[in-house]
């Protein structure tokens, strides 16, 4: 390395920041003057990365039961003038692509990364890393889980907090559409709950399907109102163009999903919010004994927004009832906040842009134990943010 690159590099990695810069977020209440609600500030030194790794798009966030944050991000959508650092010879003093997979505190502290694929499996000679990650979930036993919706990426992987490979759901390079009970078209988010590992199946195939989580055994599938899944699976392989079409415009009561089911999230009560994004909502679905799911209701939200569209992901307050429940915004650069009992829409925070607190292509919300808010951001986003709660008001 040559000795200018060297002596920079040095001063990046031995950087510090302020673990709590906190600043005000845009806000916009919709219930009545003086309904109360969750307040949030941003921390606008969060996360606290080491001074030579960059993130780019980050397109999954999750909180472990030890409330440390798991992301998943895109290090391919990075370019040359990102990655300057990595090149050999260098020709920048930064940066290199983060770990695809990256382990932070709490407090931001960098905690490390892995991933790629050499960490994964090799079926019928194909590698089974995807080409682009999308979506994290960590379950109670603190095992990661994600997706991918890159060409070929029919695949959700299951690994130890180490690195260590688990098992693998569906396969990459191998899609059988709505109908199919062992391969997946596209998985966007997954979840490992109540004996179930339940995936929104959602940039090809448009269904949520489970799979029996002590066996692997298939349980079922769901297309919108938890009727079969019969709408068409997206030919050819997506890319982000797909998702400003112009020519897809939101129809909150269309009798099948559109193009992109983009979340699936449990509650504790017994409950599953799939994100229907194309179509501007989200439908609530009652979980049965047996793990099916049956059709409860539809969740509008800014039924005639175009462009990117609104409903990307959804969490909750961390109190026993759930009772406040947040919903990520793409277009619209916000995050709503509903009381969950009722749906009724109390506020919204954020908006567009790329200061602290603003969002571009807000794409993965999570919360952890103290109400703080995470979220992230796609294309040309590129970040992971903390919203921090800051009380009831």
């Amino acid at each position: 390395m040559r000795p200018l690159i060297a002596a920079c590099l040095l001063i990046l990695t031995g950087a510090t920041t302020d673990s709590s810069a906190l600043a005000p977020l845009a806000f916009e209440q919709v219930a009545p003057a003086g309904t109360k609600m969750p307040r949030f500030k941003v921390d606008a030194a969060w996360p606290n990365m080491p001074g030579d790794l960059l993130l780019g798009q980050v397109s999954g966030v999750a909180v472990a039961p030890d409330d440390s944050v798991w992301v998943v991000h895109r290090p391919h959508s990075l370019t040359a003038t990102d990655t300057g650092l990595a090149h050999n010879p260098p020709i920048a003093v930064c940066c290199t692509p983060a770990p695809p997979v990256v382990h932070f505190g709490s407090d931001g502290r960098y905690l490390g990364g892995w991933g790629g694929p050499g960490s994964a499996p090799n079926v019928d000679g194909v590698n089974q890393w995807p080409a682009s990650l999308h979506g994290i979930f960590v379950d109670a036993d603190g095992t990661i889980w994600f997706g991918g919706n890159g060409k070929d990426d029919h695949v959700v992987l299951n690994y130890r907090a180490d690195g260590t490979f688990i098992r693998a759901f569906g396969q990459r390079g191998k899609t059988g559409g709505n109908d199919a009970t062992d391969q997946l078209g596209n998985p966007s988010d997954v979840n490992h709950s109540d004996g179930m590992v339940l995936i929104s199946d959602g940039y090809v195939n448009r269904r949520v399907i489970g799979y029996d989580a002590r066996t692997n055994g298939y349980k079922g599938r769901w297309g919108a109102y938890a009727r079969p899944p019969i709408a068409p699976t997206r030919q050819g392989a997506f890319d982000q163009s797909h998702a400003v079409d112009p020519s897809k415009i939101a129809d909150p009561k269309a009798q099948t999903f559109a193009d992109i089911v983009h979340c699936v999230v449990p509650t504790r009560d017994g409950h599953v919010y799939v994100c229907d994004r194309n179509n501007n909502r989200a439908q609530l679905f009652r979980r049965g004994k047996d793990g099916g799911l049956t059709f409860v209701r539809d969740l509008v939200i800014a039924g005639e927004t175009g462009g990117t569209h609104t409903v990307t992901d959804i969490a909750f307050s961390p109190d026993p009832d759930q009772t406040y429940l947040y919903v990520a915004d793409m277009m619209n650069g916000r995050i709503w906040i509903l009381l969950r009992k009722t749906h009724e829409v109390l506020g919204a925070i954020g908006r567009v842009g790329r200061q602290a607190g603003q969002f571009t292509w807000l794409h993965s919300i999570d919360t952890d134990s103290d109400g703080n808010i995470y979220a992230t951001e796609v294309n040309t986003g590129r970040r992971v943010q903390k919203l921090v709660f800051t009380g009831i008001q």
